[in-house]
């Protein structure tokens, strides 16, 4: 089979993370260790995710013209990304996320996207004849909402297959939700998408159908080490997570994403791609720092054949 050609409509931002015990309360210090500072941003993770698992990835966003910028091209240059319409801008500086992983690995993150904050829908107009040529186009909330749902409405024109990964999550209407063929929300952010309270009660099933309603095809909920519900059309389904020793869930949500997009790409059905985002996210838990766990295909394939055959 030939690469899939996968194209990330995304963010990128700097990632600086840093372990403690626990999370601050307000108006506290505490003592941390392990500082790592290194690429980070859905968008670029999940470039670099599906690059690393065999696909043609491109991946289209905004960086400062600055030192961090630099990090984001060396990046792509090592994983293989084209970035033909990865531009460089003056305006503002390259994004940047703070993140605090407590000892069980879960992790609070503070996010100021800079750069990423001038793309908008006219930029990707300037993409479409690559949207055109994709078999996938994947995006992301890191961005302003117009260019991420520009993504989905030009992806949907030229029939191709669509993800939104709505992370952060905000409201999104018929408009947007019309142009996309797989939602990815984690719980929390399924119910934000219909403007609800995140500790909302009502169940899964019942809001993803909502969302449906509304003109979503499928929904995939990410609910972490539970595994994930998807809800079709024609079908209801949930797939239990992957036991793994968590060392760091950042990224999980992002290399889940990655294995979801390039199973479809390649023509595989539902169960399958689910059960392959599965292990690219369990993977993603095991070591610290995004890209250094991220795995390849060989290695995500394994734990499939581990757990599934």
């Amino acid at each position: 089979m030939s690469e899939p050609i996968i194209t990330v409509v995304g963010s990128f931002a700097v990632g600086m993370t840093i372990r403690a015990s626990r999370i601050p309360v307000l108006g506290e210090t505490l003592f941390g260790s392990n500082f790592d500072m290194g690429p980070g941003g859905k968008g670029s993770n999940q470039a670099v995710g599906v690059a690393r698992l065999g696909a043609k990835a491109f991946f289209a966003g905004i960086i400062g013209n600055d030192k961090l910028g630099e990090i984001a091209t060396d990046l792509y240059l090592k994983e293989g990304v084209n970035t033909k319409y990865l531009i460089k801008t003056d305006k503002k500086a390259t994004g940047v996320g703070f993140i605090i992983l407590n000892e069980k690995g879960e992790n609070s993150i503070i996010l100021d996207m800079g750069a990423n904050k001038l793309m908008d829908a006219e930029f990707v107009d300037k993409i479409e004849p690559q949207i055109a040529k994709s078999d996938l186009v994947m995006s992301v909330l890191e961005l302003p909402l117009e260019a991420a749902g520009r993504a989905m409405e030009l992806g949907k024109k030229h029939g191709k297959c669509t993800i939104l990964n709505p992370a952060p999550a905000v409201r999104l209407d018929e408009n947007v939700l019309k142009n996309i063929e797989y939602l990815t929300p984690n719980e929390t952010e399924l119910r934000i998408l219909l403007g609800l309270a995140p500790d909302d009660q009502t169940s899964n099933i019942e809001l993803a159908k909502r969302l449906q309603s509304l003109g979503v095809k499928n929904l995939i909920v990410t609910r972490g080490e539970k595994g994930a519900l998807v809800v079709t059309k024609k079908d209801l389904f949930e797939l239990p997570g992957i036991a793994v020793d968590v060392v760091d869930t950042t990224g999980a949500g992002d290399a889940f994403n990655s294995g979801l997009a390039m199973a479809l790409a390649e023509g595989k059905d539902l169960e399958y791609a689910v059960k392959f985002a599965n292990c690219a996210g369990a993977i993603e838990c095991k070591e610290l720092g995004v890209i250094p766990a991220m795995g390849d295909r060989e290695t995500v394939e394994g734990l499939y054949n581990k757990v599934y055959e």
